[in-house]
């Protein structure tokens, strides 16, 4: 009887790890809609927060304004009265209501996720950790991709281009 409850034991902590790490399929987007995928952003519980792996090709090279968004949709919306890709993802998550833009370190948005960046050859690789959040914070959000470089203050990265829904 001991072996079944270790089994049942060692079974659910294998699901517990599992649940400490999620992909996360990463599709570009427009003003019409979702397109086809670009790559996959590993998501994965460390001691220093969560590591976000990226496998994303077809960038342009460059640094580029990387976020956590309130809802687990990429589909298109509108701003200023026009039609834009990736805005029924809301706005970046903010938990608290801060209503900032401070950064991944800052005590703003817990959505300000550094900069993602892309190689000469379009592809990101490059880990980068947020200390404030985990998977499960990721669940029912989207990972979200701008056009252009985020400087945490006035410019949060310009164009949404590329998106990944989190259900």
């Amino acid at each position: 009887m001991r072996s079944v409850f270790a089994l049942i034991a060692a079974w659910s902590l294998g699901s517990l790890a599992q649940a400490d790490e999620i992909n996360v399929e990463i599709h570009q987007i427009n003003s019409q809609g979702v397109g086809p995928a670009i790559g996959f952003i590993r998501a994965a519980d460390s001691p220093a927060g969560l590591v976000l792996t990226p496998d994303v090709k077809g960038l342009a090279p460059g640094p580029h304004g990387f976020h956590v968004h309130e809802f687990a949709s990429c589909g298109p919306g509108e701003k200023d009265g026009k039609p834009a890709a990736g805005m029924a993802a809301g706005n970046h998550f903010d938990p608290k209501g801060t209503g900032k833009h401070a950064g991944p370190t800052g005590e703003g948005h817990l959505g300000d996720l550094p900069v993602l960046k892309v190689e000469a050859d379009g592809i990101a690789r490059e880990p980068v950790t947020a200390g404030r959040l985990r998977v499960a914070d990721l669940k029912g959000r989207s990972l979200m991709i701008h056009a252009e470089n985020d400087n945490y203050a006035d410019k949060p990265g310009g164009a949404r281009i590329a998106c990944g829904a989190i259900n």
